[in-house]
């Protein structure tokens, strides 16, 4: 008798725990309603030529002022599997069970690596961080890939540096 007792109360504390932690999370969807949705991906022969494109892990991804301030917006929320490609008018990304979201050349802010953001800590600059313009938000989104993402980075790169000298 007394296992029964025991087995329920994890199961009644596992379910609270659960109702807890969506409590959470739709209070910060709530707070974050104000925040633009990313664009939708247009048609791939409408973006133009391929200049680099990564198969990789999406981790999050956050205001740029506060890297544990996750975004959840637009499909941003959770962590997957995501395909990354750099094209002549911006870097699409498309995270699993998404639908993919265009970032805009005139978005970009800046390329680089990290080390961490929120829920991942990884090796020095085993992060590949993607700063940019949300509507009138910066944001941060981190991606982590396992092969050499110095192509990826490279490309966009190039993206900002050729996009500031047009302006």
């Amino acid at each position: 008798m007394i296992r029964w007792l025991i087995g329920a109360g994890f199961l009644v504390a596992a379910v609270g725990i659960y109702f807890w932690m969506r409590a959470g999370w739709l209070a910060r969807r709530r707070r974050q309603a104000d925040v633009t949705r990313p664009t939708p991906a247009p048609a791939s022969a409408e973006l133009g030529e391929l200049l680099a494109e990564r198969d990789l892990f999406y981790v999050a991804t956050t205001k740029a002022s506060d890297r544990l301030d996750r975004i959840v917006v637009g499909g941003l929320g959770f962590r997957g599997r995501a395909v990354v490609s750099v094209h002549p008018d911006g870097v699409v990304l498309d995270i699993a069970g998404e639908p993919p979201i265009l970032i805009a050349r005139a978005d970009l802010r800046d390329v680089g690596r990290s080390t961490w953001t929120i829920d991942r800590v990884v090796e020095t600059d085993g992060l590949i961080k993607l700063g940019w313009r949300l509507g009138d938000l910066d944001v941060d989104t981190y991606l982590r890939d396992s092969d050499d993402p110095r192509e990826l980075v490279a490309a966009v790169s190039t993206l900002i540096s050729t996009g500031e000298k047009t302006s």
